[in-house]
């Protein structure tokens, strides 16, 4: 039965997240927002809000490795599998500024994380923790974030021309559909938590490792779609777009906020996994400024750099 639930949890996720950016973007249309502004922000927290529900929850209910490791495995995973898999299915051009600049304030925030968890070595102190301080300061950050891109949006507003909002786009309609979404995150993201984390006691398995793998996983599931979907209809800034703001969001958002409702005990072992983060993140920057494009070499070489992080840290549990 807790398997099953778990699957039900995580289907309720898919579908929730599903709901939530469609109508969130509907929104957005009806608002008539710039496209470019409902990628960087709808779509990616839309995608980011299994996550934010699962980390979030698991932190209330004290299970710090669960919500730490939740946001590192999802990061690694978006970077690596994610932009890996839709690359392979067709080659990601990288022609927006906007998204040479989001890399690098993806790597700013992953050092700034590696940063605020050194309590021992910066600090002297007994243990490491994401203090309410330090999550307090992730979400000042993202309130910067959030004021650049809707500036930049605000800026390419004048080159959308003004049409006619669609007679099937109405009000009520997509609050609905964006109020269902939102409810079934987060009834999904309580049974992946809590049934998540039966499954681990059982199997003699670590709350981080589960975190790391079966919880980030599924929760980057929409991520996986979306970039996907987004890649084989030829738009490669949204698909790529929609992998590093959701990675932004994640550390800024995710953690900020667990950090804040209910401080985050850190696990030595995760210090591995922030600092290969942040080195996927200069690989994605490298491979993005080389060719302006992520090819299909390119995503090989990260699905298997996947493959060998995911073997690494089930031999290390």
């Amino acid at each position: 039965m807790t398997y099953i639930l778990l699957i039900v949890g995580f289907a309720l996720l898919i579908k929730g997240a599903d709901l939530f950016v469609d109508g969130s973007s509907n929104i957005a249309r009806l608002l008539r927002v710039p496209p470019m502004l409902i990628g960087l922000t709808i779509v990616a927290f839309g995608t980011s809000s299994p996550e934010a529900t699962v980390s979030i929850i698991a932190a209330l209910e004290g299970s710090a490795d669960v919500s730490l490791g939740n946001v590192l495995g999802s990061n690694i995973f978006n970077i690596t599998l994610v932009v890996g898999a839709t690359a392979f299915l067709y080659p990601l051009k990288v022609q927006s500024e906007t998204i040479k600049k989001e890399i690098p304030f993806t790597f700013l925030a992953s050092v700034t994380l590696l940063i605020l968890m050194s309590d021992i070595t910066l600090q002297g102190f007994d243990s490491n923790l994401l203090t309410r301080s330090d999550g307090l300061v992730f979400l000042l950050f993202l309130s910067i974030f959030m004021y650049y891109v809707i500036e930049i949006g605000l800026k390419s507003r004048q080159n959308i021309e003004t049409t006619s909002t669609p007679q099937d786009l109405t009000w009520g309609k997509n609050i609905f559909i964006s109020t269902l979404g939102l409810a079934a995150i987060i009834f999904g993201g309580n049974l992946v938590v809590n049934n998540g984390t039966e499954i681990a006691y059982s199997l003699g398995m670590s709350e981080t490792l589960v975190g790391l793998t079966i919880v980030a996983i599924g929760t980057s599931l929409p991520e996986l779609v979306t970039s996907i979907t987004a890649a084989l209809k030829k738009e490669s800034e949204i698909a790529l777009g929609n992998i590093v703001g959701s990675n932004i969001f994640n550390i800024l958002f995710v953690l900020g906020a667990s950090a804040t409702i209910s401080p985050l005990a850190v696990n030595d072992k995760v210090f591995i996994d922030v600092i290969l983060m942040i080195i996927l993140t200069v690989v994605l920057f490298i491979f993005s400024r080389t060719r302006f494009k992520i090819g299909k070499r390119e995503g090989l070489i990260l699905v298997f750099a996947y493959i060998i992080y995911l073997v690494y840290i089930i031999i290390r549990n």
